[in-house]
């Protein structure tokens, strides 16, 4: 029986997907990351299902999700945006 290789997985993972997932909102662009840190995991399951602030936040860093923050979205621009990500990266994230 041949034995799964963890870190080769991962690494055909981030060559389909890249380190980051991008969007742009007003021609800035924000970037999500397309591998969730286990040690994150806590962190967002601990979060109330429509906490679109702290998922971002979480998931962005502070400094990126204020950036964010400057521009006018709105709550469905946010819900596209999870959507193309989970579509897109294979994680389902802001599902309640």
């Amino acid at each position: 029986m041949a034995t799964f290789n963890v870190n080769a997985a991962r690494a055909q993972r981030l060559e389909a997907l890249g380190l980051t997932w991008d969007f742009e909102v007003d021609g800035e662009t924000f970037s999500l990351p397309t591998e969730i840190p286990r040690r994150s995991a806590q962190a967002l399951a601990e979060l109330k299902d429509n906490d679109l602030d702290g998922l971002l936040a979480l998931l962005m860093g502070e400094d990126a999700y204020q950036r964010l923050c400057q521009h006018e979205v709105s709550v469905q621009d946010i819900a596209a945006i999870l959507e193309a990500y989970g579509q897109d990266t294979g994680l389902g994230v802001g599902e309640g």
